[in-house]
């Protein structure tokens, strides 16, 4: 492997890494672990608005000091996104995602050894942040994650493309990225626990087992297809870096 591409590699494991840490980081330890518990059961910690941005805080700050490596994927759906946009080679793309799946393990393995030490703490589904569907989970049907998980990742990668084209502001990019995730999240963390990203799914599912890898499959697919389909249609109908 070229010594360039191990650093790209190694940039995208880390920052997906710093991702999962950060926003299924703040999930479990200040909220499933230290909040306090509402008339609905609920423990909620620093509050759906504080796990919204842990992860747009992750984006902002690891697109900011690994993007100019590797550009700053960290989620498979947005590599597959650029590579449907062509503006990422797909050569590229499977190394790429198996370095973020590899970062989003490692991230839970941290995550699952932390919260180890506290006695109160065991493991169940959503106990290390896995997303879900089902009224059993207290989210929303199946039907409903999907289109959710397909509508925000496909904005995403439409904010992510023209945040990044070669006439917007550079220096702007990581920041409307970073509040895109946010937002993102403010809207779906009740309907799926918001996936938009494979890496940050598989990883606490692998952990959890049960349930929670049984239903991680939409949160693989679903955010692929909303990312392909943005690729698709900016790069054909919004925009090209022909412009």
């Amino acid at each position: 492997m070229e010594q360039g591409m191990s650093r790209r590699l190694a940039a995208e494991l880390i920052g997906t890494f710093w991702l999962v840490l950060g926003g299924c980081g703040t999930a479990v330890f200040a909220i499933i672990t230290r909040g306090t518990v509402d008339a609905d059961g609920w423990s909620r910690g620093v509050g759906l608005t504080g796990v919204s941005l842990a992860f747009g805080l992750t984006v902002v700050t690891g697109a900011y000091a690994l993007g100019h490596v590797s550009g700053g994927h960290f989620n498979p759906a947005v590599t597959l996104g650029l590579v449907a946009a062509k503006r990422f080679s797909p050569k590229d793309a499977g190394a790429y995602i198996v370095a973020q799946i590899v970062g989003g393990i490692i991230a839970i393995a941290a995550i699952w050894s932390i919260v180890n030490g506290n006695a109160g703490w065991e493991r169940k589904w959503g106990s290390l942040a896995s997303n879900g569907y089902g009224d059993d989970r207290g989210l929303y049907s199946l039907g409903a994650v999907i289109i959710a998980e397909i509508v925000l990742t496909f904005m995403f990668l439409i904010i992510i493309l023209g945040a990044t084209h070669k006439k917007a502001s550079p220096a702007m990019g990581g920041r409307a990225i970073g509040l895109a995730l946010t937002l993102i999240h403010l809207i779906s963390i009740p309907i799926s626990n918001t996936s938009v990203n494979p890496a940050r799914s598989i990883a606490p599912a692998i952990f959890e087992g049960g349930d929670a890898l049984g239903q991680v499959w939409v949160f693989i697919v679903a955010p692929i297809v909303g990312a392909v389909l943005a690729g698709l249609v900016y790069g054909t109908l919004i925009a090209s870096d022909n412009d």
